[in-house]
C-alpha cells in the first residue's frame, strides 16, 4: 500500500474513531495560545526561507490558520497528566502552514523554517528556563512519570517512552516507542516530512544551555524507536 492511500485509510480511521470519541481537543487553551505567541513568525519566515512576498506570506497564514483550527477540532483530548500535549499542537500548526503552502517544501527547506519560525525570543526564554530545571531531581521524576503514564496506548497522537538513567551520572535517555507526531503528520500525507520536526530536539536543547543532545534513531526515518540523548554539559 502507498503512504498516500495508507494516509487515505489512516484519516478515515480516525474520523469513524473520534466520532464516537467524548472529548475533542478545544482551540481556547493551548492551540489558541500556540497561535498567538507563533503565527507571526511562522508568516514572516515565509519570507525568510521561502522567499514568498509579504502578500503572499499573509495569504497563507490566513488560510493556515482556518486549516489549523479544522486539525485541532479532529484531535481527542489529551490526560491532564500528558507533557507532550503541546507537541501535538506545534505539529497542527506546521502542518498547517505546510498544507497551504503554494507548493509542498523540500525537507531541508523546512527544517530551517520550523527552527527559525519557532526559536522566538520568547521560546529562546522558555528554553533557557527549562535548561536550568534540567537533571535535577523534580525533572528527574517528572520523566519518570511520563513513562510509567505510557500516553500512547490510549491516545493515538501522544507517546510511550522508557526512561533511562546513564550510570555514569553524565544524564539521561528518553527512548520514544510510538510518536503522536509520527501519527498526525501521516494522517495529513506529509510524513516524509515529519523529520524537519525531529530536528527541532537539537535546537531546543542547544538554547536551554544544560546539555547537549544526541540520537542515532528516529522513528520516522525507519528506526527501531526515537531515542533523546542528553549530556550535561561540562
Amino acid at each position: 500500500m502507498t503512504k498516500s492511500k495508507t494516509a487515505v485509510k489512516n484519516a478515515d480511521e480516525f474520523e469513524r474513531l473520534n466520532s464516537k470519541r467524548g472529548e475533542q481537543m478545544k482551540y481556547l487553551g493551548k492551540p489558541a495560545g500556540m497561535w498567538a505567541l507563533f503565527a507571526g513568525s511562522f508568516e514572516k519566515h515565509l519570507m525568510v526561507e521561502f522567499d514568498l512576498t509579504a502578500e503572499q506570506a499573509k495569504d497563507v497564514a490566513a488560510r493556515a490558520k482556518k486549516k489549523y483550527r479544522e486539525i485541532i477540532a479532529k484531535l481527542p483530548e489529551f490526560d491532564k497528566r500528558d507533557r507532550f500535549e503541546m507537541n501535538i499542537v506545534n505539529c497542527a500548526m506546521l502542518a498547517a502552514f505546510i498544507l497551504c503552502m503554494p507548493q509542498r517544501p523540500d525537507i531541508k527547506t523546512l527544517t530551517d523554517y520550523y527552527a527559525a519560525a519557532m526559536m522566538t525570543p520568547t521560546m529562546k526564554a522558555f528554553c533557557r528556563a527549562s535548561g536550568k530545571k534540567k537533571f535535577t531531581p523534580k525533572d528527574i521524576e517528572g520523566m519518570k512519570a511520563t513513562a510509567k503514564l505510557r500516553a500512547g496506548d490510549r491516545n493515538p497522537y501522544s507517546w510511550n517512552m522508557d526512561f533511562f538513567e546513564y550510570e555514569d551520572g553524565s544524564g539521561y535517555e528518553a527512548r520514544f516507542t510510538t510518536c503522536g507526531i509520527c501519527t498526525l503528520m501521516q494522517v495529513l500525507g506529509l510524513y516524509d516530512l515529519t523529520p524537519a520536526l525531529c530536528h527541532l530536539d537539537y535546537t531546543m536543547s542547544e538554547a536551554g544551555g544544560a546539555s547537549d543532545f544526541v540520537r542515532e534513531y528516529t522513528l520516522a526515518s525507519g528506526g527501531p524507536y526515537c531515542d533523546c540523548g542528553y549530556h550535561k554539559k561540562q
